[in-house]
């Protein structure tokens, strides 16, 4: 199933994309939370929705992240070999993990803000996955049990902030609008094997970043697993596994965000994404 949400930010509804067209499913399903996974959510809708009986979405109205506020934003850094490099930080022995507050989370098609005194705004496209039922202290080989869904995330990063200042890189990866998510949440059976999905951003109609997940340093079982040794991870958290190489802050000379720009940006199966970027204004 392709899970979405839609209206006003603050005020969206869960829906269901079905043939291309969205359906209101509100009437099922409160939220795609921790209660919707935790309570069998995904298998009310399927066992109830009926397209002949929902009411249609406007083509108009807005896309919400198809998430409900997750209790964590977990992301990998430097998971692709290339963009460890790019970055100049070198290869990761073990998972890199930061997280980004849930606050930056946006709509898939919603304006990207340029933070107040940001200067090296840089773009990410990443897999994200969804926790579907609490993973604590798990193996590698029951990890993939534990996912709900993937779904499209663009890991927008101030590199000034999050390299140059010092401290952790969440102070880079948490500023309002930093973190657009959808335009689906996809369920597993939709998705063959997550681990060949071709990813890629443009900026601007040019493509910048053409990577697939088959380049993963360490890859869904090893990160879930991992991350359960350290923390509980609940349903309806989202975890970010990392971005292939072509971000701003690898190419030469470094080039990053500016008002008026616009990233496009995709992944075999989860659809597209669109984010027209703007500077902060008080």
């Amino acid at each position: 199933m392709k899970l979405i949400k839609y209206g006003p930010k603050g005020n969206e509804k869960p829906g269901i994309e079905v043939d291309g067209i969205r359906y209101d499913c509100s009437d099922l399903v409160g939220d795609y939370n921790e209660y919707f996974w935790e309570n069998g959510g995904v298998e009310k809708i399927k066992n109830q929705f009926d397209k002949t009986q929902a009411n249609r979405i406007d083509k108009n109205i807005r896309w919400g992240a198809p998430v409900g506020r997750p209790g964590k934003l977990i992301c990998i850094g430097l998971n692709y070999l290339n963009h460890a490099k790019e970055s100049g930080m070198g290869v990761p022995t073990e998972p890199v993990v930061f997280f980004k507050a849930t606050s930056a989370i946006v709509g898939p098609f919603d304006q990207v803000v340029i933070p107040k005194n940001s200067v090296k705004t840089d773009w990410e496209v990443e897999l994200a996955v969804v926790i579907g039922k609490k993973a604590s202290y798990i193996n590698e080989e029951e990890a993939m049990s534990h996912i709900g869904g993937y779904l499209l995330h663009n890991d927008i990063s101030e590199r000034e902030f999050q390299i140059e200042r010092g401290g952790q890189w969440v102070k880079g990866k948490s500023c309002d609008t930093f973190a657009p998510l959808g335009p689906y949440l996809v369920t597993p059976d939709e998705i063959a094997n997550p681990h060949q999905l071709s990813l890629w951003l443009k900026l601007n109609d040019k493509k910048v970043q053409n990577g697939n997940t088959n380049d993963f340093i360490f890859n869904l079982p090893k990160v879930i697993s991992y991350l359960s040794q350290f923390m509980t991870l609940e349903a309806g958290d989202v975890i970010s596994t990392g971005t292939p190489e072509g971000v701003g802050l690898g190419m030469n000379p470094p080039m990053y965000l500016k008002p008026g720009d616009v990233m496009e940006l995709g992944i075999d199966g989860l659809g597209s994404a669109r984010q027209e970027v703007i500077a902060w204004k008080k």
